[in-house]
């Protein structure tokens, strides 16, 4: 008897997150034959070791990866040494610089080290790309790039916005999805895991296998992740990062910093909530049942925990909340009494007009300047910025932090 759950509900993780499946009826059918036949999935992704230390953004395939390996499933974590020497085209409209062999393996030990925070190091099996790329010689890669045109090459938005711009292109990086593409072949996967940017490379692997006589494997892209910015692609390059060797604290304080609208694609990305539970949780923000900043609480206790344990979660939240509230009380700001009848929201329900408890603390001359303010994300409440002009009250403590801009006053709301 089959030890895999029903296809349904597999597919209810699995489809978490997906940007796109190629093919999604495919992913079924070889799910259904996994449970008839007891045959796990083969299901990998691969990581150049181009940088030291992994960021958030690296965990979002890898996270994927760990539900396939929760249902059952054999993951395979590659170590792209050999692409490594290449460097990925992808996004790049000039050639990478290429790593030195030591930059390489000292790269990859970290990796090592920092993926079994996510994975089951018992149940991963962790590869190399230079155990078959390495062997391949002059003669297997000719046979190999005798699979493809360079038409196709060129037709790579990457290649292609290069060629127009006369931009130097290196032989060597057409090599590159070929290579990723036989690695493919040589772990004779079911899955491969890649971001929407990986497109070609994962295309390269499907048509590879059909050469070989293999089935074509499944194509599970996960999109780009925002970095604290909320606009660019998360990058230490960048300084919006958050590296997960990072101490508890300082995970926590960022991703406390994000706005709410980002912190709905955190939930999705980077916990192992369903999808269905996060829409709950949206919900009961919507209908003020739930403060966004408790929801961002939440998302910040659940990543750190599972980084740096429970315990050091609870730690850093309440060592945010304590400089959090610190910060508040040292700037010394006035308090004013507000009576809840002159706030109040529609009648019989327990909301606060924001307009109006704007103008009553003195911080907007008038509801249509108040009004204003709030569209322009300017108003935050409790730390929060708040983009409706209508607050639950449930949701309030009875001192409440109003700030518009650089001013802010407390609200005894009576």
């Amino acid at each position: 008897m089959s030890t895999f759950l029903p296809v349904d509900e597999q597919l209810d993780l699995l489809q978490k997150g997906a940007a796109e499946i190629i093919r999604l009826s495919d992913l079924r059918e070889r799910l259904e034959e996994s449970r008839q036949t007891g045959r796990p999935l083969r299901v990998k992704a691969g990581f150049d070791p181009t940088a030291p230390d992994l960021h958030l953004g690296h965990t979002v395939l890898m996270r994927k990866l760990r539900h396939f390996q929760q249902l059952g499933h054999q993951v395979i974590f590659l170590i792209g040494d050999f692409t490594s020497l290449i460097g990925d085209p992808t996004g790049r409209n000039v050639t990478r610089k290429p790593l030195t062999r030591a930059q390489v393996e000292a790269n990859a030990q970290t990796y090592k080290e920092q993926v079994f925070r996510i994975l089951d190091a018992e149940k991963t099996e962790v590869r190399y790309n230079s155990e078959w790329l390495g062997k391949l010689g002059y003669e297997g890669t000719i046979r190999l790039a005798a699979h493809f045109t360079v038409s196709q090459m060129i037709e790579r938005d990457e290649f292609h916005r290069r060629f127009q711009a006369e931009q130097p292109i290196g032989l060597h990086e057409f090599l590159y999805p070929l290579m990723q593409g036989y690695d493919s072949v040589a772990l004779e996967c079911d899955v491969e895991l890649g971001g929407t940017d990986q497109r070609f490379n994962l295309g390269a692997g499907r048509e590879l296998q059909r050469h070989y006589g293999q089935k074509p494997q499944i194509v599970l892209m996960t999109p780009i992740l925002e970095g604290l910015d909320g606009v660019q692609k998360m990058s230490k390059s960048l300084g919006n990062a958050i590296g997960i060797h990072e101490p508890p604290a300082e995970m926590y304080g960022k991703l406390m910093s994000i706005s709410d609208e980002l912190m709905w694609k955190y939930f999705l990305f980077l916990t192992d909530l369903r999808g269905s539970e996060i829409d709950a949780m949206k919900a009961d923000v919507a209908a003020g049942k739930l403060h966004p900043m408790e929801t961002k609480k939440q998302l910040a206790r659940a990543i750190v925990a599972g980084f740096h344990g429970d315990e050091a979660a609870h730690s850093a939240g309440e060592n945010w909340a304590r400089m959090f509230q610190q910060k508040e009380a040292a700037e010394n700001l006035e308090e004013i009494a507000v009576a809840f009848a002159e706030v109040a929201g529609p009648e019989g329900a327990q909301q606060i007009r924001l307009p109006k408890l704007l103008v009553a603390m003195k911080l907007a001359a008038s509801n249509a300047e108040a009004q204003r303010k709030i569209a322009e994300k300017a108003v935050r409440v409790e730390g929060e910025v708040v983009e409706s002009p209508l607050i639950p009250i449930a949701a309030l403590p009875a001192r409440l932090t109003v700030r518009l801009g650089k001013r802010a006053k407390i609200a005894a709301i009576c």
